[in-house]
């Protein structure tokens, strides 16, 4: 049975067609709320209203999308409503990811805080780097840090993740590049730390 079936299904009131979708994805969505908030337990209260939400508003979903889509829709609706409270910082401009020198021409944009990431991750364990883009993915500013996560998480295209948070296309290309950025410069700076010498840069 496809999942457009099991949908429907669920939407005529049938629960056990309904926790079917939930088990179908469930995984995923706690994999992607968890690298969102950082954190287990907002992970886990994030994740259980996201499918407490889906269940009341299942009539509302059209198919549109992929069922998977509509539910981190919901979820990134309860994470940034989390983050709201909690008054993250504002975001920041652009020049504030540059390192040192940026903005008077020593280091061009094009060039700012892009290592070669090969180089530095070859040097490293998986397990190990998987930790510290979690750690740096966690001192990036919400808006950016649910907008790298839609591209290269969950593989949307640019113009899917524009459509998911509610920004236009140069709004969401801005947010990842800020986001990319920041997480180079955060991964550079301890890569420097532990081999005591600068990551080689792109020209």
């Amino acid at each position: 049975m496809s999942e457009a079936e099991i949908v429907k299904r669920a939407q005529a009131g049938d629960f056990e067609a309904f926790t079917e979708l939930v088990n179908a994805h469930k995984d995923k969505l706690y994999a992607f709320v968890r690298k969102l908030t950082g954190d287990p337990d907002d992970t886990n209260d994030i994740v259980q209203d996201t499918f407490l939400k889906a269940i009341d508003k299942i009539d509302q979903f059209r198919g549109e999308a992929s069922f998977g889509t509509w539910l981190t829709s919901i979820a990134l609706n309860q994470a940034r409503a989390l983050f709201a409270k909690r008054k993250q910082g504002e975001m920041k401009p652009i020049e504030a990811y540059l390192p040192v020198g940026a903005t008077n021409g020593e280091h061009p944009l094009a060039e700012a805080s892009l290592f070669d990431w090969e180089d530095p991750l070859a040097n490293l364990e998986r397990a190990e780097i998987g930790r510290l883009i979690e750690e740096g993915l966690e001192t990036i500013p919400f808006a950016y840090r649910e907008a790298f996560l839609l591209r290269y998480v969950e593989e949307m295209s640019v113009k899917e993740v524009a459509a998911t948070i509610g920004q236009t296309v140069a709004a969401t290309k801005s947010r990842i590049l800020r986001a990319r950025l920041a997480l180079r410069d955060f991964l550079s700076k301890r890569f420097e730390a532990k081999y005591g010498e600068k990551v080689r840069r792109i020209h």
